[in-house]
This record gives C-alpha cells, structure tokens and sequence, in this order.
C-alpha cells in the first residue's frame, strides 16, 4: 500500500529527485517492468536464528542497530522465496538507503510511534502485518518476537527482475591486484560477521557472533561478493523500548570501502551522491570495480582506524 504524507524533514532528505536512470550492468533498463524490488527487515539477534529466506536475496544490508547488535535488510528482484524471516522492525536508516530504487516495497513488522509519520511519508509501499495480513504469519515454533515471517508472492505477487536493481553494483572481472584473504571479519560492539573464502564454492561463506551462519532452506548464506563499506554512523532521534539510542548510518556520501571477492580483498571508494542514487566503487584511479555475479552483502561499518587509508 503507498501512503503519502507531508512530514517536511523526510521531503527535503529523503523523497526528492526521482529514479535512477540508466541500466545497473544487467542490460535491462529499470524503467521497464511491473513493480519494483521487496526488501524486508529481518531479525538477527541469536534467538531469530537461523533464517528463512536468506538465500534467495540479491543483495543483503547489515546494519547496527541499539544495543551494538545488527540487523539485515534483505532486497528481493530476481527471485521470491516461498517464505522470509524473522521479520522486524524498520529503522529511519532504512528510508534513505531505500531511495535509490522505484517506490520500493518494505516489508516490516512495525515501527516506533515517533518514526512512523516519516514512513508513510516515504515514496515506497510500506507493509506491515496489519496493512496485509494475509501475507504474514507466526511460526508456532519460535517464540515472539522471533517467529514472525513474510510470503513475499502474497504481498508482491512476482519478482520484477534485475533491472529494477538500482544499486549502481556492477558485474564483470575483477579489478587488477588485491590481496589474497582467507577471511575478514567485521566487528559492532555486541555483534560481528566473519566472511571465510570457500575455493570450492567460490563464494564467502557467512559467520555470525563467531558461529558459522544457517538457513532453514538452502544451508549456509555464501555471496559471491561482500561489500564492506565504512561510513558514519551516528545517534539518531529515536530510542528503543529500552531507551537504547537508535544508530543511524549515513549511506549518502562518499568513503572507503573493502570489497571481498574471488579470495582476494580489494581496497577501493565508494560514492552515493544523492539518495536517489546507487552507489559507485570506484579504484585509485577511479576505475569502476566490477563484482562478482551472484548475491551481494554489504555490511555497513564505522568509519575508524580499521577503514581502509
């Protein structure tokens, strides 16, 4: 369900400029096609584990969220799984990082009082348990409020196609040098992911708070490319029931980042000028850096003395 709004700080930041145009490097123009990409909040304290629908995700987002703990925002375009979760609660990160796509649809089990007029002010179609019940269920097995998960086909019906990843990612050889990494680990104050290169698989196998990651449907998540991208993040306005400060991670900018592909970490540059924009990796020279075909994370760091120089 889109749902506009006049909440004037979330026009002036988030809702201006329109789509990215161009092709995302699949050849497919995002103008073209029906609806545009699902992206779903998705638990990920150690009692939401494992997951369902992981797998399926072209891209996945790890942010910080209170307490040092870490969150994913799976982004669905080629492909729905039959299930997704454990789905939870949005964050105003989220709205900026959504900008870069069509009037997106975010699945989300709910939001803070304060937060949710920005929200519905937001140029994407925001679906909650009471917006589509249908669509949502509890898994009797798992206890609240880990047991809430999304049938994306109820909610979106199809999945629109990689044209409608605006990300600004592009696929093909990687760049000249690197260096050869068996793993690289990624820390928040209460959380961590460690990415270990799998020569058989060709893919980074995923570990989460020191455990090898699982799903329900398709063993352990392996991207063929992880982003490491250090930005800043701040306090934001919002605090949890707790009264823990939310994070807000700034993905509008420029920075350095690491990217992790073919056993090898590349120190690169990253650059979103607007949030209406995808983001670029660039090289020294400014040459675009090309990824690997197959699922991308992008793990949102704390710009600190670990970023690249």
């Amino acid at each position: 369900m889109l749902r506009h709004g006049a909440a004037a700080a979330l026009l002036a930041v988030v809702t201006a400029g329109c789509t990215v145009s161009g092709t995302d490097g699949s050849g497919e123009d995002p103008a073209e096609g029906g609806t545009s990409v699902l992206a779903v909040k998705i638990d990920n304290v150690r009692a939401a584990r494992p997951q369902t629908g992981l797998d399926a995700a072209d891209v996945v987002y790890a942010e910080q969220v209170e307490g040092g703990l870490s969150r994913l925002m799976a982004v669905y375009a080629t492909k729905l799984p039959e299930a997704v979760g454990p789905v939870r609660s949005a964050r105003e990160s989220d709205l900026e990082l959504l900008r870069q796509f069509d009037e997106p649809t975010l699945a989300f089990s709910g939001a803070q009082n304060k937060l949710l007029p920005l929200i519905d002010s937001a140029p994407l179609h925001a679906e909650t348990p009471k917006d589509a019940p249908d669509a949502y269920y509890r898994d009797s097995g798992r206890r609240a409020p880990h047991n809430l998960y999304l049938r994306p086909e109820r909610l979106v019906g199809s999945a629109p196609g990689a044209g409608r990843l605006t990300t600004g990612f592009r696929q093909g050889p990687a760049p000249e040098g690197g260096t050869p990494q068996n793993s690289y680990t990624v820390r928040y104050p209460t959380a961590g992911f460690t990415f270990t290169w799998s020569a058989d698989r060709q893919r980074w196998l995923v570990s989460m708070d020191g455990a090898p990651a699982e799903t329900t449907d398709g063993g352990r998540p392996a991207p063929a490319t992880v982003v490491v991208q250090y930005v800043k993040v701040r306090d934001s306005a919002y605090h949890d029931v707790r009264g823990s400060t939310t994070p807000y991670t700034e993905t509008v900018g420029s920075g350095k980042a690491r990217v992790l592909r073919d056993g090898k970490v590349f120190d690169v540059n990253w650059q979103r000028p607007a949030a209406t924009e995808g983001t670029e990796f660039t090289t020294a020279d400014g040459s675009p850096v090309n990824f690997a075909e197959g699922q991308v994370w992008v793990v949102y760091a704390q710009d600190s003395q670990d970023s690249p120089a």
